[in-house]
């Protein structure tokens, strides 16, 4: 089964958009041996803002909901609970090679990153998981929409603008016979199997990576019987003057 639809995670324009995912040798080999893609906990991903709601809507909620007060304090702990239990899956949309990405979750030469797109991604994760385009806001000032607490999850502050997201994400709370369950303490994060080998198109191995490591990484794949293309990264091209 695909990617569960909803209305709040909103596709791509066109389903082939490229995607990528860059990562070092060690999580690549983690991603082969687990035969999945890894969902790390929302709160676990560096930034302050996941799961949350602007100032926007701090100043905004008085006039929005005057006519029934707002339980803000209720609201303010249930969240901060609940992105205990987001788990996120990050990809980044561009038609080709970031530079950027490169440096910012590919730190060492010893490095990969997997291209595929929308569409494969969706077919390649179940119905248990959502998919959806990030939308980049001035949490100082904008109004996040609310009414669901997965909106805080495809919305990121603006100054992460440039990583052009796409991510997957799990929202499990655990429950009991009487609802939420509070007492229960979540993982760092979960691992969803997927096929991997239609999910990947081709490998493209970090700029100024040695031809040995190249080389490794195509006996890695043909050692978990995946048979794709391994390129060399595009910025190691010769430059023409």
């Amino acid at each position: 089964m695909p990617a569960q639809e909803h209305e709040v995670f909103l596709p791509p324009k066109d389903p082939d958009t490229p995607i990528w995912r860059y990562m070092d040798f060690t999580k690549f080999v983690s991603m082969l041996e687990n035969k999945g893609l890894f969902f790390s906990r929302s709160d676990k991903l560096g930034d302050p803002f996941e799961g949350s709601f602007s100032r926007g809507n701090e100043r905004l909620r008085p006039l929005i909901y005057k006519e029934q007060p707002f339980p803000s304090k209720q609201m303010s702990q249930f969240m901060r609970w609940i992105r205990k239990w987001a788990f996120i899956n990050c990809w980044h949309m561009n038609a080709h090679e970031s530079a950027a990405m490169w440096k910012l979750y590919a730190r060492t030469k010893e490095a990969i990153a997997i291209r595929s797109t929308y569409k494969q991604l969706k077919e390649c994760i179940d119905n248990d998981c959502f998919l959806g385009v990030v939308h980049y806001i001035d949490y100082e000032s904008a109004w996040l929409p609310e009414g669901n607490a997965l909106y805080p999850y495809v919305h990121k502050h603006l100054s992460f603008a440039h990583e052009q997201e796409l991510r997957a994400v799990i929202l499990k709370p655990p429950t009991n016979d009487n609802g939420m369950d509070y007492s229960k303490k979540p993982p760092g994060g979960v691992w969803k199997s997927v096929d991997t080998d239609e999910l990947i198109n081709a490998i493209y191995v970090a700029p100024m990576s040695p031809s040995w490591y190249r080389e490794l990484v195509e006996q890695v794949l043909r050692r978990y019987g995946i048979s794709k293309t391994v390129i060399q990264s595009s910025l190691d091209h010769e430059p023409f003057f």
